[in-house]
């Protein structure tokens, strides 16, 4: 991109929800994005449930440039298959940046939705734990991102931080607070690791036997993330997106290039004992 060219559109690729709140949190989401960067184009796509659907997105952009921020927080099949497949079917040029996650800035905003919950900064190391509850996949990447995330959030509060699933994984929400609570740690927090409200962190807040955080919404870093995606997404493509569906990686030096967490076991005792 040229100092007289414009940028190419931000294009927000959300998962779709049958909760409202899902797409009244993206929309204020996206509010924030173009607060952040005024003149940038920035649109919304959904690969099911909600319109915009991402084709019709991408149809309206016709031949345009643009940069495609997954709102999903790990690798997966939307992020490899679906993603990519319909921005290739599309006539714009496009280029399919990284999951938001792993990334520190996600951290930031796990530990400040859970301070906001009531998790007190002075609880009992020994006795503490807390539960990162994804909605999991079978992607074994999936997992090897989402336990990345667990490892930082441990590193940033002192305690284990322990993965769980609501969907295609284990262990579940309730598996980990047993597990947790047999190693000794009967004061268990559930951190909401989904990107709006919904089925699934509904599902896993009520699971938790104390605090329990809300998702990460509108929280400042998510949209200080989505605009770091693009960017470097931009400056590895300086064209703005030669290549449709093509899937960026990210420059070498950020999280997603450290050595990953091992993949979790699927025993939660066992996974406790990597922690």
């Amino acid at each position: 991109m040229t100092a007289t060219s414009s940028p190419p559109a931000l294009v927000v690729v959300a998962h779709g929800s049958r909760d409202p709140r899902a797409l009244r949190t993206v929309r204020a989401l996206l509010d924030q994005v173009r607060a952040l960067r005024p003149g940038l184009p920035v649109h919304l796509g959904h690969i099911e449930l909600n319109e915009p659907l991402l084709p019709d997105t991408l149809a309206a952009l016709g031949d345009a440039s643009a940069v495609l921020v997954p709102l999903l927080l790990s690798r997966g099949y939307h992020v490899k298959r679906d993603i990519p497949e319909m921005a290739a079917a599309a006539p714009a040029r496009t280029r399919v940046a990284a999951p938001l996650g792993p990334h520190p800035l996600l951290v930031d905003a796990l530990h400040d939705r859970l301070t906001e919950a009531g998790l007190p900064a002075d609880a009992p190391r020994d006795e503490s734990a807390v539960v990162l509850a994804a909605a999991g996949s079978r992607d074994p990447e999936s997992r090897v991102d989402t336990a990345r995330t667990a490892h930082l959030l441990s590193a940033r509060l002192g305690v284990p931080v322990l993965p769980a699933y609501a969907s295609s994984a284990a262990p579940t929400v309730p598996q980990a607070v047993h597990a947790l609570a047999a190693q000794g740690r009967p004061r268990v927090a559930v951190a909401s690791y989904f990107t709006a409200p919904g089925r699934f962190a509904t599902e896993c807040a009520e699971a938790a036997p104390g605090i329990a955080a809300a998702p990460l919404g509108t929280h400042a870093s998510m949209a200080r993330l989505i605009l770091h995606r693009y960017e470097e997404t931009v400056r590895a493509t300086p064209d703005g997106g030669a290549g449709p569906g093509r899937i960026a990686a990210p420059p070498r030096g950020t999280a997603r290039h450290r050595t990953p967490a091992p993949a979790r076991p699927q025993n939660p005792a066992d996974a406790l004992a990597h922690l």
